[in-house]
């Protein structure tokens, strides 16, 4: 199958856990962020927007545009001919005792698995990275302090074993709260010297034959 330039999936980081993953029929907003984390979100507007937990850094669905259908937790989704398969995790790594509950999702959309792991807090069980399955695009947080750690993030990475990882929700100079930065992850991963880009733009056909971290741009 032949992929024409106008047919990549373009992949935008937004600050924090937000991103913006444009394809063919559908653009999908994940957890978007109220002004108060420092970060900016624009104008944005999207066919759906996902939210891995109802803390406001995650869950400002208000800010964005186009009427988006509005996914917020556990269960099977098919809309606009995107799958969300939103998985049942937590915050912390006491069941939820401290922050709540966590939803993790798979995206599939254009031949392409992205998995996004919201404000994960613990390590994945098998049963959990099995129920993933294969996973083309990873997002997964490294900040630590709320939630999972540089160098348990890089074991998750090594248990689903992605064509790319994007890292998200460390410390930047915009965001208002203390996280860890993404150094300390890209050092625990050993990847060294990555030039941030503005996108990640991608189709099936160009996946990467090794395993690839990108650090976007805001």
């Amino acid at each position: 199958m032949c992929y024409t330039s106008g047919n990549n999936m373009e992949i935008n980081w937004l600050g924090h856990s937000c991103f913006r993953i444009k394809g063919k029929q559908a653009t999908v907003i994940t957890d978007p962020y109220s002004p108060d984390t420092g970060y900016t979100l624009g104008k944005q507007s999207a066919t759906i927007v996902t939210v891995s937990h109802r803390h406001p850094g995650h869950s400002c669905s208000g800010g964005i545009n186009g009427e988006p259908h509005l996914v917020t937790g556990p269960g099977e989704y098919e809309i606009s001919n995107v799958l969300i398969n939103g998985l049942a995790s937590y915050h912390d790594n006491e069941k939820g005792a401290v922050r709540g509950k966590n939803t993790i999702y798979l995206i599939e959309m254009d031949d392409i698995t992205i998995c996004h792991l919201g404000d994960l807090g613990h390590a994945l069980t098998e049963d959990q990275t099995e129920e993933l399955g294969n996973v083309d695009i990873l997002m997964l947080p490294v900040g630590g302090i709320s939630t999972i750690n540089a160098s348990t993030a890089a074991s998750i990475v090594r248990q689903i074993e992605p064509k790319i990882v994007l890292p998200m929700h460390y410390g930047t100079p915009s965001l208002s709260r203390e996280l860890d930065p993404v150094d300390k992850f890209l050092k625990e991963i050993g990847s060294h010297d990555i030039a941030p880009q503005p996108k990640l733009t991608i189709t099936r056909n160009n996946m990467p034959l090794v395993m690839q971290v990108n650090v976007l741009e805001l």
